[in-house]
């Protein structure tokens, strides 16, 4: 670990290896892909061989580990959430479609009073902070 200063530490912490051979003349795996634009440090990479192997991640970049998703499944169930098996779309045509890490789960009749009850869950911590809730009013989808 590289303690020099604060600074080379963080950026040693935040290093990322392309594992591929260092001696190729292979340009594609050394240049940034459009995907990287706020994650990656487009600057700093070592010169040599390895240079464009060795990124950094951008110091505001923040990798998030994830949440179980069930538990969130049963408060939704115990709050109104019709799971996509029981859904029919003849009974309740104005319905809001609810997304769970991008899979659609079901669909909730009462879809701002469920966006409030679990942003306010966030707020008081019981959700994590980083779980994101947007309400598309629009698209009729809660994500």
């Amino acid at each position: 670990l590289n303690r020099y200063t604060y600074a080379s530490t963080l950026s040693h912490l935040r290093r990322t290896n392309t594992p591929i051979g260092r001696d190729g003349k292979i340009a594609k795996p050394r240049q940034l892909h459009n995907t990287h634009w706020g994650l990656v440090c487009p600057a700093e990479t070592p010169e040599g061989q390895a240079c464009g192997l060795v990124k950094n991640l951008s110091l505001m970049c923040y990798v998030t580990v994830g949440t179980p998703h069930a538990p969130l499944i049963e408060f939704m169930r115990s709050r109104g959430l019709d799971l996509l098996e029981e859904y029919d779309p003849v009974m309740t045509p104005k319905a809001t479609k609810v997304f769970l890490n991008g899979t659609w789960i079901g669909v909730h009749k009462n879809a701002g009073h469920l966006t409030d009850m679990l942003r306010g869950l966030r707020r008081k911590g019981v959700l994590s902070f980083e779980v994101t809730i947007i309400r598309d009013v629009r698209e009729r989808e809660i994500r």
